[in-house]
């Protein structure tokens, strides 16, 4: 039997990482369909799409061999790892209850736990590392009890609750009156700390903090707490801030902030918000906890503050347009105003923070509003960082288009229910997906739109820390897009059929995450200081996938290069991130150097293995 070739319809050629050119979809009116060259756009959409899907699914049945037949260049003991991994002993011996899968080129690897991220191989996933090296695995450097960038901090929270009780502190007490008024008015002036980051209204934390001033710390007015702590995170958090660090040093001597004896502070608080009506304040407090954390590499608290800050938006109408709340006079607009840049800074961090751990978002797009801020489009690229320019309203941290991308990418590739897809379903979703992220990225104005692969050779004159945010983003989501084409069963047959399709796919995220790489090393110089739990994240995921596809195909002629990226890795990601980075940090990061260098030793060991055994075949 003939086997029909299948391929996504890709326009511009790229690099493979099988040696081969895949292509990158360009959106074009006439785009061929996948699956047929037929490009005829008068046709009706649902018609043709019909017909594609019926393509791929034809050839499914006709191209993808039993699950009895085995993988070309396997051995039987790896092949019985891929076909019988959901049902293995060794798959429900998880370190956490609920995990998403990893898969990459049909194998499935092992897990993420749902709670700290943290990689941990099948037995099956470890075997496949050892028999593509021939070497044994360092587990405490490539699985070790929680992944290298996250960070933990209770030992730091029992050590202040510790002092605090030694020193017979007030755990209650609020900071320096006059050192919240400094921050206050630094954060007023940093025009671009407000447009990333509108985590108050300035006029309405005027109130905020004279009702948390107002009465003697020992005692409590009813909604005085969730005031006290809103101030408490807003000075842990804006007091971090390049910025506005910048101004104050610059108007007085304040003595330095303790963020961790701060934060330590806010969480006394915790359980009088809790009893306390949902409110702004606490919305605010939270929200704000759930940045500085997350900016801190604790994961886990980040989970929690999340998701109690989501839940305290929705009580408050936050996932809700202006449209669809009835407001009766100014200063009620003016705080649900504040509540919806409230909802889509946590609506952006609940998205994100799905991608990195596999645990199901908080916020489901069904029961939210979606329409963008009032004239968002038209200020979301304007230079964002000219301090000079007059105010125009939020941006916020990541575009709030591609976090949108981001849910749908979670929703229609990595939760529960997108595991029973079968291929041609998931390789719809990836194909719509993907003409939804290159939508996005031809939006953008030429001045800052993501080129759809960067190298060393591509240049860049905008570079700033937004435009850095907004390439590591768009980067990822072509990864995490396209990568999901690795649960695919056409990696059983090692033919063509299908192979076209879901094999073009997975280059593409890689090809992505090389992108990752090289415009961070090119935009080193415009890298704030003390960014590194903000951003390690996206480096180590671009490394781990390249590490997967050098393993996966080790004779390809990107993979000595490919090697390179990991040999210079440790070294740029030193150069960034280890700037300012405290003492009581450095440690983190030779966790993650580490582990880099477990993964540069794997990997030129699969290479040096697959050379060696081809020279020996061919004598």
């Amino acid at each position: 039997m003939a086997v029909t070739s299948v391929s996504l319809p890709f326009d511009c050629t790229l690099p493979s990482s099988s040696g081969s050119s895949i292509k990158k979809p360009i959106k074009s009116v006439s785009k061929p369909c996948f699956g047929c060259d037929c490009g005829d756009e008068e046709r009706p959409k649902v018609s043709r799409l019909s017909e594609r899907i019926s393509r791929i699914e034809q050839l499914l049945a006709e191209n993808l061999m039993s699950d009895q037949i085995s993988v070309p260049g396997d051995s039987p003991q790896s092949f019985e790892a891929n076909t019988t991994a959901s049902s293995s002993p060794s798959n429900t011996q998880l370190p956490d209850s609920s995990s998403v899968r990893v898969h990459f080129a049909g194998k499935e690897l092992g897990v993420i736990s749902l709670l700290t991220g943290t990689p941990f191989l099948f037995p099956e996933g470890q075997e496949w590392i050892k028999a593509r090296t021939g070497q044994p695995l360092a587990i405490d450097k490539l699985c070790p009890e929680r992944a290298p960038w996250d960070k933990e901090r209770g030992q730091t929270f029992n050590t202040v609750l510790m002092n605090i009780n030694m020193n017979t502190c007030n755990p209650y007490e609020l900071p320096d009156w006059r050192t919240v008024q400094v921050y206050f008015q630094a954060y007023k002036n940093s025009k671009v700390m407000r447009r990333v980051f509108p985590v108050i209204d300035p006029e309405l934390f005027e109130e905020t903090i004279k009702t948390a001033y107002s009465q003697s710390p020992s005692t409590f007015r009813y909604g005085q707490a969730s005031a006290r702590v809103c101030v408490i995170a807003f000075l842990t958090f804006v007091s971090r801030l390049p910025d506005v660090k910048r101004f104050v040093s610059t108007i007085t001597a304040t003595a330095p902030v303790d963020h961790d004896l701060l934060a330590t502070k806010a969480q006394f608080f915790m359980p009088q918000v809790l009893q306390e009506s949902a409110s702004l304040d606490a919305a605010q407090a939270i929200t704000i906890l759930t940045l500085f954390e997350l900016s801190s590499g604790n994961m886990r608290a980040t989970n929690y503050y999340a998701a109690v800050a989501a839940r305290l938006i929705f009580m408050l109408g936050g996932n809700l347009s202006s449209s669809q709340v009835v407001s009766t006079d100014t200063r009620s607009q003016q705080k649900h105003s504040q509540l919806r840049n409230l909802f889509w800074i946590c609506y952006t961090i609940d998205k994100d923070l799905a991608l990195r751990t596999g645990q199901p978002p908080t916020i489901t797009d069904e029961n939210c509003d979606l329409t963008l801020p009032p004239g968002y489009l038209d200020r979301a690229f304007l230079d964002v960082e000219d301090q000079e320019s007059p105010w125009y309203g939020p941006v916020f941290p990541f575009d709030l288009r591609l976090s949108i991308i981001k849910a749908r990418a979670h929703r229609e590739l990595y939760s529960v229910s997108s595991l029973q897809k079968s291929d041609a379903e998931l390789l719809k979703s990836i194909r719509e997906l993907d003409d939804a992220l290159e939508e996005w990225r031809l939006s953008v104005p030429p001045k800052w739109r993501p080129t759809v692969s960067f190298s060393s050779e591509t240049s860049d004159p905008n570079m700033g820390m937004h435009t850095v945010m907004l390439r590591l983003n768009y980067h990822l989501c072509m990864t995490i897009i396209h990568q999901a084409s690795g649960r695919c069963k056409a990696w059983m047959q090692g033919q063509s059929g299908m192979m076209d399709g879901v094999s073009s796919s997975m280059a593409l995220s890689v090809e992505a995450s090389r992108s990752s790489l090289c415009y961070l090393e090119a935009a080193e110089h415009v890298v704030a200081d003390g960014v590194f739990w903000t951003l390690i994240f996206y480096p180590m995921s671009a490394l781990l996938t390249i590490f997967c596809s050098i393993l996966q195909n080790p004779l390809d002629p990107y993979s000595r290069e490919d090697l390179g990226r990991l040999n210079v890795a440790t070294v740029m990601i030193e150069r960034i991130f280890s700037r300012k980075l405290p003492a009581t940090e450095l440690v983190h990061f030779k966790l993650v150097a580490d582990f880099i260098v477990e993964l540069k030793r794997l990997a030129e060991c699969a290479i040096d293995k697959a050379w060696a055994e081809q020279r020996a075949a061919s004598h």
